[in-house]
């Protein structure tokens, strides 16, 4: 394994439960990356503990849009600051709508690095044992429910904005370990950094 040499910006994106999070972390990991997971940033902001449950309804508490614009703008200050050392980042979050996908662009743009997107993404019968399983993790830092992934679902703008070269789709029933090694191919030509 070596680690990224090159600054850059990549966005795992996705629903809730498709595996998003557990990809993206094992990926920074093995490549070197800074790790920004929305949870944990919108967590943060609010003053609270990571694993803080907060079982608020779509467009409630911490998951209002005003939360959520500063969420995501909290997420663009930390990933300026990752490739102003020169440093490689993921951005981990649900990047449902176009604007705040168009400002990764813009940003990446601006700090004249690439910027590539992973849409992840699973069957439905994937998705529920693994919210499942979520709820009774009491480690778990996501407060994602069944009913706010069918909120999210009717909400989410396919990316039809980015570039063929920006955009990548993964299926994540595979295994980690599968996932990974496809990532590799994909985002770096096969070779494991």
């Amino acid at each position: 394994m070596r680690t990224s040499s090159a600054a850059a910006i990549y966005v795992f994106f996705g629903l809730i439960a498709t595996g998003k999070s557990t990809l993206a972390q094992a990926w920074a990991g093995r490549h070197g990356l800074a790790y920004c997971n929305s949870d944990v940033v919108r967590k943060e902001l609010a003053g609270l503990s990571p694993t803080a449950s907060q079982k608020e309804g779509v467009d409630q508490g911490i998951y209002t849009r005003e939360f959520s614009r500063k969420t995501y703008a909290a997420l663009l200050a930390r990933a300026e600051e990752a490739v102003g050392q020169g440093r490689g980042v993921i951005l981990d979050a649900s990047y449902q709508n176009r604007e705040e996908r168009g400002k990764v662009v813009a940003l990446a743009k601006r700090l004249a690095v690439p910027v590539r997107f992973v849409l992840c993404d699973c069957s439905d019968t994937v998705k529920k044992t693994r919210l499942a399983l979520r709820a009774q993790d009491p480690n778990a830092v996501s407060d994602g429910r069944w009913e706010i992934y069918l909120q999210q679902k009717a909400r989410f703008e396919a990316p039809v904005e980015l570039a063929p070269g920006q955009l990548i789709v993964l299926d994540t029933d595979l295994p980690v370990d599968a996932a990974l090694a496809r990532l590799d191919t994909l985002l770096l030509g096969g070779a494991a950094q």
